[in-house]
């Protein structure tokens, strides 16, 4: 059994059976979208996510420049979020971002996106596109956190702990 066969039954659920892929699966949805193969889709995947991260690295070496450092890291951040759509495809990834569970992650996260890239290529705030892509990295980390069972309360729990004026 060859690698890709292996990561292909990993993520639909893995059977033996070498028949088409069912309709709930991961890369089940995608088949009839697109025309690229499950190799080809994982090249994109893995093309997009190492790009976002290049991109989202190198941001840190103009960092003095908020402006050029905000536009960087945005399309790195967009860039590695949407590189899942590549293996679940697009229309199951914006099913599980609305989630009720993930519906204000994902708005605040796509706000700050938007504020962002306005406050750094139109207004030409540096302090209002420093705030904003810290309150995108502060999204991304709580919409990131709903993938995780109890992930959530356990932040919460932590920070309340840590803040906690009394004793």
């Amino acid at each position: 059994m060859d690698a890709l066969t292996r990561l292909r039954r990993s993520l639909v659920g893995g059977g033996n059976e070498e028949e088409d892929l069912p309709e709930d699966s991961i890369l089940g949805d995608t088949e009839d979208l697109c025309s690229l193969s499950q190799l080809q889709r994982i090249y994109a995947f893995a093309a997009c996510l190492v790009a976002g991260l290049a991109l989202m690295i190198l941001s840190f070496i103009v960092f003095a420049r908020p402006i050029k450092f905000a536009v960087m890291f945005t399309f790195g951040n967009m860039l590695t979020v949407g590189s899942t759509a590549f293996v679940m495809g697009p229309q199951k990834q914006l099913r599980m971002m609305f989630d009720p569970v993930r519906l204000y992650a994902t708005a605040i996260y796509v706000g700050c996106v938007v504020l962002a890239l306005i406050f750094a290529l139109w207004i030409h705030d540096k302090l209002l596109t420093l705030i904003a892509i810290i309150c995108e990295i502060c999204a991304l980390f709580w919409y990131s956190l709903s993938y995780i069972p109890f992930a959530r309360r356990m932040v919460s729990d932590l920070m309340v702990k840590l803040c906690d004026t009394e004793l």
